[in-house]
């Protein structure tokens, strides 16, 4: 598994100075960066952040279940908790789970790339080019160990067509302005052979869904 601390850090309680009552995001660790740099920003103490593995989206029948402990267990010790996911391939498990809990919400949307996008521009972009695969900051980081590595296309490239063969267009859609992600970037799309194009979106809508938990 990947090990959630190399994107999410350390948040645990004995080194922050608690000022209000502790509000807690449980969140794909795909986010973990974005939430610390909004946390940071905002001088928030009293935000934890507990991050679930991001290879579970290779598995997303495990999210459900995970979040469901990962809630039992913060019960009664927070103010509010908030689920840093999106539906994130769950065909409705996540709300499932939420169901049980009022007042715990989630991420708005299908996935990350729609949150990060928003909505409209997001379903514009899908329309223009039906056979798009997206990547985040993330991804990009990460593009060898969850695509390359997991499909095996390092040993068998010739799995490349069989894969991406209905895909024409390759999208970053960029959270921050690095230079070295977007030549990454790039090169993902010269890899699987795609048309490259980039969208910068920054947080999109996780930023306000966190400082509105966070400053309720």
């Amino acid at each position: 598994m990947m090990n959630p601390d190399l994107v999410c850090g350390d948040t645990s309680e004995g080194q922050l100075q608690v000022q209000r009552d502790p509000v807690l995001v449980i969140a794909c660790g795909a986010l973990g960066r974005e939430l610390h740099a909004i946390r940071r920003a905002n001088g928030w103490d009293h935000l934890r952040i507990r991050c679930l593995d991001p290879e579970l989206h290779l598995r997303p029948a495990e999210i459900p279940p995970r979040l469901r402990a990962e809630i039992d267990r913060a019960r009664g010790q927070y103010r509010r908790i908030f689920v840093g996911y999106a539906d994130c391939g769950t065909y409705g498990g996540i709300d499932q789970v939420l169901d049980d809990y009022p007042g715990v919400e989630r991420l708005p949307g299908l996935h990350c790339y729609e949150f990060f996008a928003g909505a409209e521009r997001f379903e514009r972009l899908a329309d223009d080019e039906p056979g798009t695969f997206y990547l985040t900051d993330f991804l990009v980081r990460f593009f060898d160990r969850l695509v390359v590595e997991t499909l095996q296309l390092d040993n068998h490239p010739e799995l490349a067509d069989a894969f991406f063969g209905n895909y024409r267009r390759l999208t970053y859609l960029s959270q921050t302005r690095d230079p070295e992600l977007l030549a990454g970037a790039r090169a993902a799309a010269d890899r699987l052979g795609l048309e490259f194009t980039h969208v910068h979106t920054g947080y999109g809508a996780l930023e306000p869904a966190v400082v509105r938990i966070a400053e309720a």
